[in-house]
């Protein structure tokens, strides 16, 4: 695939069809092994796709910078945006993927690029789980987005999220619903990070939709 990530890839047992796929975008300072572990129970029936972000952050890597919390710098978002979209419709034609079964999982910057590559891609995304993150304020406003009907969208945040306010992932819940998409949120007394109980009601979800 010609693509600027550094990727890892697990194949279901059965390629013999197109088969789903879920697409992975891990948190700043974090790289492309942080993820998977959320999505096990779909390693023989599911394409999975751990993307790293392109930039270093120590201790690891992210996908775009920010000005202040709430505030990607614009060009670099816009540009990670567009990599993660060509890098999901390359990925259906070379991996024969079912382009009708695609998600996208994103914990905290992969969250934010994860609810934006769904409102710009629209139908060509199936499922979206937003774990901590938020939609920036440009993406609302200026972008040019699709309609999300079609889509179902498990969005959760901590109540004690140090990083990233709760309040946002409120924000992103009514944004979704406005737009008309089918979505699931939850909280959690927890801060910035991903509980067993969130994991256990993302895979539920995943397993319903």
């Amino acid at each position: 695939m010609k693509s600027p990530f550094t990727f890892n890839h697990t194949a279901p047992i059965n390629t013999s069809k197109k088969q789903p796929a879920i697409f992975l975008l891990h948190g700043m300072g974090s790289n492309e092994a942080d993820l998977p572990q959320l999505v096990r129970d779909f390693e023989n029936t599911h394409h999975i796709f751990s993307l790293r972000g392109p930039i270093v952050q120590k201790p690891g890597y992210s996908f775009f910078e920010i000005e202040e919390i709430g505030k990607p710098i614009r060009d670099i978002f816009d540009k990670i945006v567009t990599h993660i979209q060509a890098f999901i419709r390359e990925a259906i034609v070379e991996y024969n993927l079912n382009p009708d079964n695609i998600t996208i999982l994103g914990f905290s910057q992969g969250a934010i690029l994860a609810q934006t590559v769904a409102l710009t891609m629209g139908n060509e995304i199936s499922k979206v789980v937003a774990l901590s993150g938020y939609i920036p304020e440009f993406v609302k406003t200026e972008y040019s987005k699709r309609d999300v009907n079609h889509l179902s969208i498990f969005i959760s945040h901590g109540n004690y999220d140090y990083v990233i306010p709760s309040q946002w992932g409120i924000e992103s819940n009514d944004y979704f619903e406005a737009m008309g998409a089918k979505v699931t949120f939850k909280s959690y007394n927890d801060g910035h990070g991903v509980t067993p109980e969130n994991h256990q009601d993302l895979v539920e979800f995943l397993n319903k939709n």
